[in-house]
Protein backbone atom coordinates (compact mmCIF):
# COMPACT_ATOMS: atom_id res chain seq x y z
CA UNK A 1 0.00 0.00 0.00
CA UNK A 2 3.23 2.42 1.25
CA UNK A 3 4.26 2.10 -2.65
CA UNK A 4 0.97 4.43 -4.08
CA UNK A 5 1.60 7.40 -1.76
CA UNK A 6 4.22 9.31 -3.62
CA UNK A 7 2.17 9.18 -6.55
CA UNK A 8 -1.20 10.24 -4.45
CA UNK A 9 0.80 13.22 -3.35
CA UNK A 10 1.85 13.75 -7.22
CA UNK A 11 -1.69 13.23 -7.84
CA UNK A 12 -2.49 15.88 -5.49
CA UNK A 13 0.28 18.29 -7.43
CA UNK A 14 -1.42 17.39 -10.84
CA UNK A 15 -5.16 18.27 -9.10
CA UNK A 16 -3.83 21.64 -7.38
CA UNK A 17 -2.00 22.54 -10.85
CA UNK A 18 -5.20 21.93 -13.31
CA UNK A 19 -7.26 24.21 -10.63
CA UNK A 20 -4.36 26.50 -11.40
CA UNK A 21 -4.89 26.46 -15.00
CA UNK A 22 -8.88 27.26 -14.41
CA UNK A 23 -8.06 30.22 -12.78
CA UNK A 24 -5.26 31.63 -14.43
CA UNK A 25 -7.81 31.14 -17.87
CA UNK A 26 -10.34 33.51 -16.32
CA UNK A 27 -7.92 35.75 -14.96
CA UNK A 28 -7.78 35.23 -11.38
CA UNK A 29 -3.91 35.20 -11.21
CA UNK A 30 -3.87 35.22 -7.54
CA UNK A 31 -5.80 32.62 -7.07
CA UNK A 32 -3.62 30.47 -10.01
CA UNK A 33 -0.85 31.64 -7.85
CA UNK A 34 -2.13 30.15 -4.92
CA UNK A 35 -2.55 26.45 -6.50
CA UNK A 36 0.21 26.47 -8.05
CA UNK A 37 2.71 27.01 -4.66
CA UNK A 38 0.41 24.64 -3.41
CA UNK A 39 1.04 22.13 -6.72
CA UNK A 40 5.17 22.90 -5.65
CA UNK A 41 4.49 21.85 -2.24
CA UNK A 42 3.07 18.43 -3.29
CA UNK A 43 6.13 17.87 -5.86
CA UNK A 44 8.53 18.96 -2.43
CA UNK A 45 7.20 16.28 -0.67
CA UNK A 46 6.10 13.41 -3.34
CA UNK A 47 10.08 12.97 -3.92
CA UNK A 48 10.49 13.07 -0.28
CA UNK A 49 8.29 10.45 0.27
CA UNK A 50 9.69 8.25 -2.31
CA UNK A 51 13.09 8.58 -0.59
CA UNK A 52 11.35 7.72 2.69
CA UNK A 53 9.71 4.92 1.89
CA UNK A 54 11.88 3.23 -0.85
CA UNK A 55 8.97 3.31 -3.42
CA UNK A 56 11.15 5.18 -6.09
CA UNK A 57 9.75 4.09 -9.80
CA UNK A 58 9.69 4.72 -13.46
CA UNK A 59 6.02 5.20 -13.39
CA UNK A 60 6.20 7.75 -10.45
CA UNK A 61 9.26 9.74 -12.24
CA UNK A 62 6.71 10.05 -15.37
CA UNK A 63 3.72 11.18 -13.48
CA UNK A 64 5.54 13.87 -11.53
CA UNK A 65 6.84 15.02 -14.35
CA UNK A 66 3.30 14.87 -16.23
CA UNK A 67 1.83 17.07 -13.25
CA UNK A 68 4.76 19.40 -13.17
CA UNK A 69 4.12 20.00 -16.95
CA UNK A 70 0.87 21.62 -16.05
CA UNK A 71 1.45 23.25 -12.64
CA UNK A 72 4.59 24.78 -13.36
CA UNK A 73 4.43 24.54 -17.02
CA UNK A 74 1.12 25.35 -18.28
CA UNK A 75 -0.25 27.58 -15.85
CA UNK A 76 2.62 30.09 -15.59
CA UNK A 77 2.39 30.44 -19.41
CA UNK A 78 -1.25 31.25 -19.57
CA UNK A 79 -0.27 34.07 -16.88
CA UNK A 80 2.35 35.11 -19.10
CA UNK A 81 -0.08 35.46 -21.53
CA UNK A 82 -2.77 37.17 -19.48
CA UNK A 83 -0.13 39.69 -18.57
CA UNK A 84 0.55 40.37 -22.16
CA UNK A 85 -3.20 40.54 -22.48
CA UNK A 86 -2.87 43.91 -20.22
CA UNK A 87 0.34 45.11 -21.56
CA UNK A 88 -0.38 45.32 -25.18
CA UNK A 89 -1.75 47.92 -26.78
CA UNK A 90 -5.02 47.40 -28.88
CA UNK A 91 -8.78 47.49 -29.03
CA UNK A 92 -10.96 44.96 -27.16
CA UNK A 93 -11.21 42.95 -30.29
CA UNK A 94 -8.11 41.96 -32.61
CA UNK A 95 -9.70 39.97 -35.01
CA UNK A 96 -8.22 37.50 -37.94
CA UNK A 97 -9.27 34.95 -40.53
CA UNK A 98 -12.62 35.67 -40.19
CA UNK A 99 -13.67 36.53 -44.00
CA UNK A 100 -15.71 33.69 -44.34
CA UNK A 101 -16.58 31.96 -41.06
CA UNK A 102 -16.05 32.99 -37.14
CA UNK A 103 -14.70 29.46 -36.30
CA UNK A 104 -11.58 31.79 -35.34
CA UNK A 105 -11.57 34.77 -33.78
CA UNK A 106 -9.08 36.40 -31.50
CA UNK A 107 -10.11 38.65 -28.73
CA UNK A 108 -6.85 39.09 -27.59
CA UNK A 109 -3.87 40.71 -28.91
CA UNK A 110 -2.22 37.51 -31.00
CA UNK A 111 1.01 38.84 -29.45
CA UNK A 112 -0.23 37.60 -26.54
CA UNK A 113 0.27 33.84 -27.68
CA UNK A 114 4.33 34.82 -27.19
CA UNK A 115 3.94 34.19 -23.75
CA UNK A 116 2.70 30.52 -24.55
CA UNK A 117 6.42 29.96 -25.40
CA UNK A 118 6.75 29.29 -21.51
CA UNK A 119 4.82 26.14 -22.03
CA UNK A 120 6.83 24.42 -24.68
CA UNK A 121 9.81 25.36 -23.39
CA UNK A 122 9.34 24.06 -19.41
CA UNK A 123 7.44 20.57 -21.18
CA UNK A 124 10.88 20.37 -23.43
CA UNK A 125 13.03 20.92 -19.88
CA UNK A 126 10.88 18.24 -18.01
CA UNK A 127 11.42 15.90 -21.22
CA UNK A 128 15.31 16.38 -21.38
CA UNK A 129 15.48 15.98 -17.17
CA UNK A 130 13.79 12.54 -17.04
CA UNK A 131 16.19 11.11 -19.85
CA UNK A 132 19.64 13.37 -18.02
CA UNK A 133 21.31 11.28 -15.41
CA UNK A 134 23.33 14.11 -14.92
CA UNK A 135 20.22 15.16 -12.64
CA UNK A 136 19.93 12.94 -9.69
CA UNK A 137 21.63 15.35 -6.56
CA UNK A 138 21.50 18.68 -8.92
CA UNK A 139 19.88 20.47 -11.70
CA UNK A 140 21.00 21.45 -15.23
CA UNK A 141 18.97 24.09 -16.14
CA UNK A 142 16.56 26.21 -14.04
CA UNK A 143 13.88 23.66 -12.84
CA UNK A 144 10.20 24.14 -13.59
CA UNK A 145 9.25 25.10 -10.36
CA UNK A 146 11.92 27.90 -9.37
CA UNK A 147 10.74 29.40 -13.09
CA UNK A 148 6.79 28.84 -11.92
CA UNK A 149 7.37 30.74 -8.82
CA UNK A 150 9.24 33.82 -11.02
CA UNK A 151 6.49 34.19 -13.19
CA UNK A 152 3.32 33.66 -10.73
CA UNK A 153 5.24 36.42 -8.70
CA UNK A 154 4.26 39.31 -11.22
CA UNK A 155 0.70 39.61 -10.82
CA UNK A 156 1.29 39.04 -6.63
CA UNK A 157 3.49 41.71 -6.50
CA UNK A 158 1.11 44.02 -8.85
CA UNK A 159 -1.90 42.66 -6.53
CA UNK A 160 -0.25 43.13 -3.08
CA UNK A 161 2.71 45.46 -3.50
CA UNK A 162 1.82 47.96 -6.29
CA UNK A 163 4.09 50.79 -7.33
CA UNK A 164 4.14 53.09 -10.60
CA UNK A 165 7.80 51.92 -11.24
CA UNK A 166 7.27 47.75 -10.04
CA UNK A 167 3.95 48.19 -12.52
CA UNK A 168 5.40 50.32 -15.21
CA UNK A 169 8.28 47.16 -15.99
CA UNK A 170 6.04 44.49 -15.31
CA UNK A 171 2.92 45.84 -17.57
CA UNK A 172 5.81 46.72 -20.14
CA UNK A 173 5.57 44.29 -23.20
CA UNK A 174 9.05 44.46 -23.69
CA UNK A 175 9.58 43.34 -20.48
CA UNK A 176 7.80 40.54 -20.78
CA UNK A 177 8.91 39.66 -23.84
CA UNK A 178 12.45 39.63 -22.61
CA UNK A 179 11.47 37.51 -19.88
CA UNK A 180 9.84 35.17 -21.53
CA UNK A 181 13.01 34.10 -24.17
CA UNK A 182 14.92 34.53 -20.59
CA UNK A 183 12.76 32.26 -18.82
CA UNK A 184 12.52 29.35 -22.18
CA UNK A 185 16.87 29.61 -22.13
CA UNK A 186 17.53 29.53 -18.43
CA UNK A 187 15.14 26.35 -18.54
CA UNK A 188 16.80 24.74 -20.91
CA UNK A 189 20.63 26.28 -20.51
CA UNK A 190 23.69 23.55 -19.95
CA UNK A 191 24.09 25.38 -16.66
CA UNK A 192 24.70 23.54 -13.37
CA UNK A 193 22.39 24.36 -10.61
CA UNK A 194 22.27 22.84 -6.73
CA UNK A 195 19.10 20.85 -5.51
CA UNK A 196 17.59 21.64 -1.73
CA UNK A 197 18.40 17.39 -0.92
CA UNK A 198 20.18 17.13 2.18
CA UNK A 199 21.98 13.88 2.44
CA UNK A 200 22.52 14.91 5.90
CA UNK A 201 21.65 18.01 8.31
CA UNK A 202 25.14 18.95 8.92
CA UNK A 203 26.45 22.36 8.08
CA UNK A 204 29.74 20.80 6.45
CA UNK A 205 28.57 19.95 2.72
CA UNK A 206 25.52 21.79 2.68
CA UNK A 207 26.94 25.11 3.34
CA UNK A 208 25.27 26.94 0.22
CA UNK A 209 21.29 25.21 1.00
CA UNK A 210 22.23 26.38 4.61
CA UNK A 211 23.30 29.96 2.97
CA UNK A 212 20.43 30.22 0.42
CA UNK A 213 17.89 29.24 2.83
CA UNK A 214 18.49 32.06 5.05
CA UNK A 215 19.16 34.97 2.70
CA UNK A 216 15.29 33.22 0.88
CA UNK A 217 13.91 33.89 4.80
CA UNK A 218 15.91 37.49 5.23
CA UNK A 219 14.92 38.50 1.72
CA UNK A 220 10.85 37.50 2.03
CA UNK A 221 10.91 39.37 5.72
CA UNK A 222 12.13 42.31 3.90
CA UNK A 223 10.61 42.52 0.62
CA UNK A 224 7.49 40.03 0.45
CA UNK A 225 6.38 39.61 -3.02
CA UNK A 226 9.19 40.91 -4.43
CA UNK A 227 11.64 38.68 -2.86
CA UNK A 228 10.57 35.82 -4.98
CA UNK A 229 12.71 37.47 -8.20
CA UNK A 230 15.50 38.06 -6.15
CA UNK A 231 15.46 34.99 -4.48
CA UNK A 232 15.41 33.29 -8.03
CA UNK A 233 18.63 35.37 -9.01
CA UNK A 234 20.40 34.66 -6.05
CA UNK A 235 19.71 30.63 -6.62
CA UNK A 236 21.29 31.09 -9.79
CA UNK A 237 24.27 33.27 -8.37
CA UNK A 238 25.02 31.31 -5.64
CA UNK A 239 25.07 28.17 -8.41
CA UNK A 240 27.47 29.79 -10.21
CA UNK A 241 29.52 30.71 -7.21
CA UNK A 242 29.77 27.09 -6.00
CA UNK A 243 30.67 25.40 -9.66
Amino acid sequence: MKKYIPNLITLCNLFSGSLAVIFAVQGNLVAAAFFVALGIFFDFFDGLAARALDVKSDVGLQLDSLADVVTSGVVPGIVMFQLFTMALPGDDGVKQWTADTNWLEFTFNPLALFGLLIILGSAYRLAKFNVDDRQTDSFIGLPTPANALLILSLPLILTYQPNSFATGIILNEWFLFALTIISVIILNAELPLFALKFKNWGFKGNEIRYIFLILCVVLIVLFQFLAIPMIILSYVLLSLIKS
